[in-house]
């Protein structure tokens, strides 16, 4: 339990999605909800559920919501060939503001760096302090964000923004036989060494920063 926290996907337009989530905290002690506006097409702006399980991460210490803003893709569909009918007029970071302003005691994950909705991300990220970044994926979106050349850019502008307590490591490892991806390891770890951070800088992003925010290590409640 010191290594492992658990998380959770929600789709917060289910009648009993509250009830799911509170149950999934305080029962099954899962650390993360996980949202995904744009595949379950609503506005994290207009739905109230959202507001709902925001609260409720917001009175539990070591808890998070995680929300997926810009391009979504799902491997593991693709593979098995299934269409993703997904909707990313949802997938503006934007919509996260409202949100992340009322309930500052709330902490909320960004991933992939807003996944091409960059500046939006960085904007929403400057205005709440509660707002973090998480690195995973391959960062292809960096193809199509404007100013941006490389993965050391995108580190360089993330760190001026938000600073290195609140960018998380992500590994993007996934679906069997994939398993640990080491590469986006190595590919961030290039990164971050041209954009000059410290040892200690270093150490907050490749686990500091989780351990903190989720408590590891203190017992459940």
């Amino acid at each position: 339990p010191d290594r492992i926290a658990g998380a959770f996907m929600l789709d917060p337009t289910a009648e009993d999605a509250v009830e799911r989530a509170k149950a999934a905290f305080d029962e099954m002690h899962l650390s993360v909800a996980c949202l995904f506006p744009a595949m379950h097409r609503y506005s994290v702006a207009e739905t109230e559920k959202v507001r709902a399980i925001a609260a409720l991460a917001a009175e539990r210490p070591g808890t998070a919501i995680f929300i997926h803003f810009g391009a979504l893709s799902v491997g593991v569909r693709k593979k098995l060939g299934l269409p993703s009918h997904f909707d990313i007029r949802y997938s503006n970071p934007v919509d996260l503001h409202p949100l992340a302003s009322q309930i500052p005691n709330a902490t909320f994950i960004v991933p992939h760096f807003g996944a091409g909705m960059f500046r939006e991300a960085l904007m929403v990220a400057h205005l709440c302090p509660n707002v973090l970044f998480d690195t995973s994926s391959s960062n292809a979106w960096i193809g199509y964000e404007t100013g941006v050349r490389d993965l050391a850019d995108v580190f360089r502008r993330a760190l001026g923004t938000v600073g290195p307590e609140r960018l998380l490591f992500g590994t993007d490892s996934s679906f069997f036989p994939r398993g640990w991806h080491e590469a986006v390891f190595r590919d961030q770890l290039t990164a971050l060494h041209a954009v000059g951070i410290t040892p200690d800088e270093a150490r907050a992003i490749f686990g500091g920063n989780l351990r903190r925010i989720l408590r590891f290590g203190n017992p459940p409640g």
